[in-house]
């Protein structure tokens, strides 16, 4: 491998490397959003190009979509494809029920549709995601613009009944300018420190006028492939109750190292 890659990058590559050998020949796949879902796209499409995979890939972005166009995925609307047989992205934290924190790159609300729609679901991330609780990651929820500040000020009241260490929230900026979904929304982040009942904090926060979606992926995940620097990767089925752990060599020539301005 490229001696150009950090041990993260290295990470998330044997994570989505390994991701790739669930997609078979004819499936229908969701494509994540975010770094370690880009590595999996890339190997995807080297797939697709170096062994003749057959695939249809319903992207949760118009980043992952070009992305996918670039690589030789063939691409369809959720709508075309109605159910897929496999969803592959990234997480933000996940905790050792798989719940997922997500929407770090801002596409939550398409990623938990494609994820829901979906015969099983697959998170790649780096060991460095996994946490005890999930909350220290700050939690993003998509808003409509309209009464945005009003929509916070009523988030932030609801979070004091909440088991939650923080209640602060900040709109997400890019730039001088709030941050856009692919759907015209802004999104919020909620600073909470530490979630004690995610199940019941999605439920609330879903139940507000103004909130469109909220990041957290409760009882979606199946399995987690979480890549190491070293070339480790520990694949845990929730549903199998297995762990298991291989180790995966890393390829001087892989042409997926000319991408790492990701």
């Amino acid at each position: 491998m490229s001696g150009d890659l950090s041990p993260i990058d290295k990470a998330k590559f044997v994570a989505a490397k390994r991701a790739a050998q669930f997609v078979e020949d004819g499936m229908r796949v969701g494509l994540g959003t975010g770094s370690t879902a880009a590595w999996l796209v890339r190997c995807l499409g080297e797939m697709v190009r170096d062994d003749g995979l057959k695939i249809r890939g319903v992207p949760t972005s118009s980043r992952t979509a070009q992305l996918a166009r670039e690589v030789g995925i063939e691409v369809i609307s959720l709508d075309e494809a109605k159910w897929l047989d496999l969803t592959i992205d990234g997480a933000d934290e996940f905790d050792g029920e798989l719940n997922l924190t997500k929407g770090g790159g801002g596409a939550l609300l398409q990623e938990k549709i494609v994820a829901t729609a979906s015969d099983q679901m697959i998170v790649i991330a780096d060991i460095g995601k996994e946490v005890e609780h999930l909350g220290a990651f700050p939690l993003p929820i998509e808003v409509i613009p309209f009464g945005w500040q009003t929509t916070q000020a009523l988030v932030e009241e609801t979070l004091i009944s909440m088991d939650v260490l923080g209640r602060s929230s900040t709109l997400r900026m890019n730039g001088d300018r709030p941050f856009m979904t692919d759907e015209g929304n802004h999104i919020l982040d909620l600073h909470l420190n530490r979630i004690g009942n995610p199940r019941q904090l999605a439920l609330v926060i879903n139940q507000m006028p103004g909130v469109v979606e909220n990041g957290l992926f409760i009882d979606i995940c199946d399995t987690v492939v979480i890549g190491y620097g070293d070339g480790r990767v520990e694949v845990r089925d929730i549903n199998q109750g297995t762990v298991a752990t291989e180790r995966l060599d890393f390829v001087e020539s892989d042409n997926l190292f000319s991408y790492l301005s990701d």
